[in-house]
């Protein structure tokens, strides 16, 4: 029986020097594989140098088009951000916009494509795509991330679809029902797509808050197939890095991903680690 393989991601890659920082240890002395960068944010720059010294770590895209700022100058998109260049936080009013105005949907385009570009000038080698607030559950964001994205060699995107019995036990179960038809359709039209996507994922309803007893809780009961566990996890500050992560325990992230205990549930799960791209080797030795 095919066993576990198992991707560990930090988001928000380049967001701040104390997500960085965390990405860091995490990767050189931690469990973490993987990391999604936001090519606009401040400390983008220092994260793709540091993730040139990490060769074991998967980087891919963490596309942003609500709660962060836009690549494109602001006038060429003026339907999607302010004056500043950062993203409106009304996701549903947005969604309306993306499916009722031509005009709208150009710029977005416009702007997905500026944020592969940017990817693609790092020169590091594009893991994966998701999304922050998993926007790319919209169907027509989705069609333009796999449209466009397959310009830039995408291959793998994450599904954002957690385990029932976890969602229940973080008090999330309705939400969780409400989103599985989004959340089939988004996985057939990937895999329609030729696109890699994982089984399971964790993170969605414990989002800022995996500390080490909810990463051995899940890595007890890891199930078969691709699972991704993404965190957000980041050096400790005075202050959130973010209003939008103002109750996320940054530090108690990375706290688990170092933990020596953690570390030991992770081996007798008997999981395979790595990023996305590495699940071509992991196929073809299970097949």
């Amino acid at each position: 029986m095919r066993g576990p393989f198992l991707i560990v991601t930090a988001d928000d890659f380049g967001l701040h020097e104390a997500v960085n920082d965390a990405v860091r240890q995490a990767a050189a002395g931690g469990i973490l594989t993987a990391a999604s960068l936001m090519v606009a944010a401040p400390a983008s720059a220092a994260a793709v140098r540091l993730a040139a010294t990490l060769p074991k770590l998967r980087v891919g895209l963490h596309l942003v088009l609500v709660d962060g700022y836009c690549v494109l100058p602001p006038r060429l998109i003026p339907a999607l951000v302010d004056t500043s260049g950062r993203f409106s936080d009304a996701m549903v009013w947005n969604s309306v916009c993306f499916v009722a105005s031509r005009k709208v949907r150009a710029q977005l385009a416009a702007e997905i494509r500026a944020q592969f570009e940017a990817f693609a000038r790092t020169g590091l080698e594009l893991d994966h795509v998701n999304a922050h607030k998993h926007f790319h559950l919209h169907p027509l964001i989705l069609d333009l991330v796999m449209r466009i994205g397959s310009e830039f060699g995408l291959s793998a995107v994450r599904v954002p679809q957690e385990p029932f019995w976890y969602s229940r036990l973080a008090g999330a179960a309705s939400s969780a029902v409400f989103l599985l038809p989004w959340l089939a359709m988004m996985r057939w039209r990937l895999r329609a797509g030729g696109m890699t996507v994982n089984d399971h994922v964790f993170g969605v309803a414990s989002s800022g808050r995996l500390d080490s007893q909810k990463l051995i809780d899940i890595l007890g009961r890891l199930p078969p197939g691709v699972t991704e566990i993404y965190l957000h996890p980041a050096t400790s500050l005075s202050g959130p890095i973010t209003e939008s992560m103002r109750t996320y325990r940054h530090s108690d992230e990375l706290e688990a991903l170092l933990s020596p205990v953690v570390r030991a549930a992770l081996a007798a799960s008997g999981a395979v680690c790595g990023g996305y791209r590495d699940l071509q080797t992991y196929n073809a030795q299970t097949c």
